[in-house]
């Protein structure tokens, strides 16, 4: 029997390439998205994916996308928790507490609304496996980042809990951290970056390849590779780790 995922926020970006390696496996894959256009560009392209719309920091939206879900799959087997957002880029003491409260909805909330309501599915899967998409914002504080930092920060405590509880039911939980990711979300960073310290476009991006090995941005797609990897039969040892992808990037 194929694999039935569920993917959030998988019309673009990381999820939209998570979506089409599943698909590409033979997987039975339902999707949601805030952004509908995005999401009928993916339908045109991979026929035969489940799409909804939702606002993931609604929770009723959250409770309505999973029972959708639930009903065009028969079942969820892989969990994929990839929505998430930026924020503003501002110091602590100017950032609004309205954006706080919805980096955090939209990045952490979520991510338990969804996989809370998705647990009976994934204990009667054969093998269930919950995937979050972390950042290299777990690993490291970020500068004018706080949301952000902090909810990628508690993914981490939220993935490694699930797995001690979720594992004498067979199901693994893993958090994937990708570092700076190829496109057009890692330019707007920079150039934020830039605005914010007085600096150039080309200063902030050079020195962001100063803490890495690899002296490149991550590739989506090799994101997408270790998500379908991780939730295969090849990782069924491997459960409540956070894996990061981010060409080794080194913080002192």
């Amino acid at each position: 029997m194929s694999r039935r995922v569920l993917v959030t926020a998988g019309a673009s970006g990381i999820g939209r390439e998570i979506v089409k390696e599943f698909v590409a496996t033979g997987a039975k894959v339902f999707i949601c998205d805030i952004d509908q256009d995005a999401i009928d560009v993916l339908s045109r392209e991979l026929a035969g994916v489940g799409t909804m719309r939702c606002d993931v920091s609604k929770r009723d939206q959250n409770e309505s996308m999973v029972e959708a879900a639930l009903q065009w799959l028969g079942g969820i087997d892989v969990l994929v928790n990839n929505a998430g957002i930026a924020g503003p880029m501002v110091p602590v003491e100017e950032f609004p507490p309205e954006e706080w409260d919805r980096v955090v909805q939209v990045n952490l909330t979520a991510a338990f609304d969804i996989t809370r309501r998705s647990i009976p599915a994934l204990k009667a899967s054969p093998a269930g496996v919950v995937i979050v998409i972390s950042s290299a914002a777990g690993r490291f504080g970020y500068p004018n980042r706080i949301a952000y930092a902090a909810t990628k920060w508690g993914l981490i405590g939220f993935t490694k809990t699930l797995a001690m509880e979720l594992g004498a039911f067979g199901i693994r939980c893993n958090a994937i951290l990708p570092g700076a990711v190829e496109g057009k979300r890692v330019e707007s960073v920079i150039e934020k970056q830039a605005n914010l310290q007085g600096r150039s476009i080309d200063e902030v991006r050079a020195e962001s390849m100063r803490n890495q090995s690899l002296k490149r941005r991550v590739d989506p797609k090799d994101i997408a590779a270790l998500a379908v990897f991780l939730s295969s039969s090849a990782g069924r040892s491997i459960s409540g780790q956070a894996l990061a992808i981010d060409n080794d990037i080194q913080r002192l």
